[in-house]
């Protein structure tokens, strides 16, 4: 078993010769491309798919070998995943070769050999180059080729940087020299997940609006400040990959995802001190600039500014950038239960909320609207731990609200307005209870 370590990106086609020269110039251990063909596998079930785990098949120069990797972590486009390589004399599965670690319960499932089937494949060319970075050795390769089901196909077109031996520190900090250079996004989907999307009859990819954020039962609050960044890095690129496709307002999703990191980073900012997240922050405004501008989406996505700020929320999590500034106290209350820190916190927002709201607000009620979607947003991160209905309920009132607001319905703004400040609090300790 070996311990996959990669940050990948999606390369813009047009920049790909630069790239290539600015690769050269990094390290003289270059390798010529080589072609590589793959052959991904699944049940008519999903069964790997459901259990998170990929099984595949590589051919290259004659040689072959299976490949199965299980259930790890991924930040932004950072892959940190367990895989298991076995070398095979020909491209037929064995899968009683891999250990029992491999399967969910200890063993094979009996059956699993007979309902294992090639569902889609991917055929590119892999040109690498080895870079010393720090103490560690870190392979970069270049991807180009397409991932094709049935049908449907895709061009690959992309770039990882994979952790051979070393630290992790050293791949991020060699991605930010890359990302200097225009023409890189942070890619989350790997070349499987866009495989079984083609598979499953490349269905339109749609918008998808951020819910309430679930966190484990017991977590603690840097959990918590974990998972709502989580969520929001997840947004911010599942949208700009819809904007790059030119699906209508998924650049008014991104810019909501880029929003809440910093809704994130306020709602947290009594334990983070400020200064822990200056740098990122900057780097947000200088992408939301840039957005905002008069561009294009290519431009925007494949920017510096854009890939920059990606990089430094996903540093920012993997490293957990905020603790180096923090003292005892913050240590202390960044540990306690996170369930607790959002009653109070929930209690606050909807006291902010009814304050703002008690009364009609005539032509005013879009001056409101920068802090209603904040309140919202704080509202989605805090709301995990209590009853789903009930939540969703009493969330809908003031997004609704805050729809009405924005399209100008002024019955509809009253009616909403109403509803959501005479709700019942759904959390304890509000005062109500």
């Amino acid at each position: 078993m070996a311990q996959e370590i990669e940050l990948k990106f999606i390369v813009e086609k047009d920049s790909v010769d630069a790239l290539r020269q600015h690769l050269h110039t990094l390290s003289g251990e270059h390798h010529a491309p080589v072609q590589l063909l793959n052959i991904y596998y699944e049940t008519p079930d999903n069964w790997l798919r459901r259990h998170d785990m990929g099984l595949r098949i590589r051919g290259a120069s004659g040689r072959y070998e299976m490949t199965m990797k299980i259930a790890g972590r991924v930040v932004g486009g950072l892959h940190q995943r367990p895989e298991y390589n076995i070398d095979i004399s020909k491209p037929e599965l064995e899968l009683e070769r891999f250990p029992t670690e491999v399967w969910p319960d200890g063993e094979l499932p009996s059956t699993l050999a007979e309902q294992v089937q090639p569902l889609f494949s991917t055929d590119f060319w892999r040109e690498k180059w080895l870079v010393t970075e720090g103490k560690s050795r870190i392979e970069i390769a270049l991807d180009l080729g397409d991932v094709k089901a049935g049908e449907f196909q895709e061009p690959i077109c992309e770039l990882e940087l994979e952790l051979l031996e070393g630290d992790a520190n050293d791949v991020l900090k060699l991605a930010r020299r890359l990302v200097n250079h225009s023409g890189l996004r942070q890619g989350s989907l790997s070349k499987a997940a866009r495989g079984y999307h083609l598979a499953a009859g490349n269905a339109p990819r749609v918008l998808k609006e951020t819910t309430i954020l679930h966190v484990a039962p017991k977590a603690s609050v840097e959990q918590g400040l974990e998972d709502a960044l989580e969520l929001a890095l997840s947004q911010w690129q599942y949208h700009e990959e819809l904007w790059v496709r030119n699906v209508k307002n998924a650049k008014s999703h991104v810019l909501a995802a880029i929003a809440l990191v910093r809704h994130t980073l306020t709602l947290f900012g009594g334990i983070v001190p400020r200064k822990a997240s200056a740098h990122l922050r900057d780097l947000l405004t200088q992408t939301e600039t840039l957005m905002l501008s008069d561009v294009s989406a290519q431009t925007a996505i494949y920017s510096p500014q854009a890939a920059t700020a990606k990089l430094a929320l996903t540093e920012f999590l993997v490293t957990r950038g905020w603790r180096a500034f923090l003292d005892a106290k913050a240590e202390a209350k960044i540990a306690e239960n996170f369930k607790r820190f959002a009653d109070i916190h929930l209690s606050r927002h909807a006291a902010e909320l009814k304050s703002t709201f008690a009364y009609p607000l005539g032509d005013q009620y879009g001056d409101q609207l920068p802090r209603l979607s904040r309140n919202i947003d704080s509202m989605l991160l805090l709301s995990g731990a209590y009853d789903g209905v009930k939540t969703q309920a009493w969330l809908e009132n003031w997004q609704g609200l805050k729809h009405a607001i924005e399209t100008r319905q002024h019955i509809e703004i009253e009616h909403f307005r109403n509803e959501a400040i005479s709700q019942e609090p759904f959390w304890l300790h509000s005062g109500k209870r």
